[in-house]
């Protein structure tokens, strides 16, 4: 097997097994965190992924964390990706969206109130970016305000209606974000997570609220469009919980038995972050029988290894698609890869975000 073959298998089929990460771009209208014809273009170029996964799209108006992200909770969003979902499908490419709440990891413009939600008042000791006239700068994060136990199911009910909202919008399923810090990991670590109710304490509390979201989403949309990012070795924001492994495998097993389209793994991606040892894939694969999906600075040769032990079914791939619209084909064939400009990447306009070019191969000329 490589990342060239078809996938098809947990309600998936898919052209190849390249997968485009999820990667805040900060490119939507105002006011309204509007998916424009400018966004429907950008993915319509990178549509040859086996599949796209959005960036991060908050469920409701409490769950923004930086400016000019996407939503899925108005009229307007709704329609403005189904420009984008049109542009893929036209291309023949498959995409889901990603189901986003910050929880503390926002900032006070964002929130009436001032404060953004958490499973507990700490800190996430982080900054969030924040749009201003002078382009965009990022700001530290407040001390959160802890949710109360009551306003938890109303949570769980917005993820519950953003998944329908995708299915409207002509999404192929969603992703729900348990992973990198945000609400869903900060209610799953021992470390972020001090309450003292039904959502805290225990494994089993921690794992709650996830549990209750996977199972509202599957049951209204369908297991087979459902999949979720977690990030088991993750330790920045305050996320160094000593449980997380054990409490990673047991929600791979949840999600198992609601037969969950697959599971994506963000994995730490600077250059001395610890290895993901075979001793973790083994117990994961024995939890999960679907899809599992990595991701985490991988080259084409440590991604073909993996798929080839089985270890893993698909990789996914962000900042090389930022440059690369072709990247598989690039892959495919050898082709040299294209830097992205770094200074480009949150707002802005069309410049660093669809003016990369696609590879051009020179014709050769020779002579007789």
């Amino acid at each position: 097997m490589s990342l060239f073959d078809d996938y098809q298998q947990s309600g998936l089929s898919l052209a190849n097994r390249i997968v485009m990460a999820p990667m805040t771009r900060a490119r939507t209208d105002q006011p309204g965190n509007t998916p424009n014809a400018m966004m429907a273009d950008y993915y319509r170029q990178r549509a040859s992924a086996g599949l796209i996964v959005t960036e991060a799209t908050q469920i409701s108006p409490q769950g923004q964390g930086y400016s000019f992200t996407p939503g899925i909770h108005s009229d307007a969003q709704i329609a403005g990706w189904r420009h984008v979902t049109d542009a893929v499908h036209a291309e023949g490419g498959k995409i889901f969206l990603q189901l986003w709440h910050v929880g503390r990891m926002s900032h006070p413009i964002f929130h009436e109130d001032g404060l953004p939600v958490a499973p507990s008042a700490l800190s996430p000791e982080a900054s969030v970016w924040i749009a201003d006239e002078n382009g965009g700068s990022m700001r530290p994060c407040p001390i959160p305000r802890a949710l109360e136990t009551d306003e938890i199911p109303r949570i769980v009910d917005d993820y519950r209606q953003a998944a329908l909202n995708a299915v409207e919008a002509g999404f192929d399923g969603v992703e729900i974000h348990a992973a990198n810090g945000y609400l869903i990991d900060q209610f799953l670590r021992s470390t972020s997570n001090h309450r003292d109710d039904q959502y805290g304490g225990s494994r089993e509390n921690r794992m709650r609220f996830l549990v209750a979201i996977m199972t509202a989403i599957s049951e209204a949309i369908g297991a087979s469009r459902t999949g979720i990012r977690l990030a088991p070795f993750i330790t920045a924001r305050g996320m160094n919980c000593p449980d997380i492994i054990p409490t990673i495998l047991e929600v791979a097993s949840h999600a198992n038995q609601l037969g969950l389209a697959y599971l994506h793994l963000a994995e730490a991606d600077w250059d001395d972050a610890p290895q993901v040892d075979d001793d973790f894939r083994h117990q994961l694969r024995a939890r999960f029988d679907n899809a599992i999906i990595v991701a985490g600075k991988y080259d084409q040769p440590k991604a073909e290894s993996l798929i080839a032990r089985e270890l893993v079914d698909l990789v996914a791939f962000g900042r090389p698609f930022i440059a690369n619209p072709d990247y598989v084909a690039r892959l495919q064939h050898g082709w040299p890869l294209a830097e992205f400009n770094s200074q480009t990447l949150f707002g802005g306009n069309e410049a660093g975000y669809v003016d990369y070019p696609s590879y051009s191969v020179s014709p050769s000329y020779h002579t007789e």
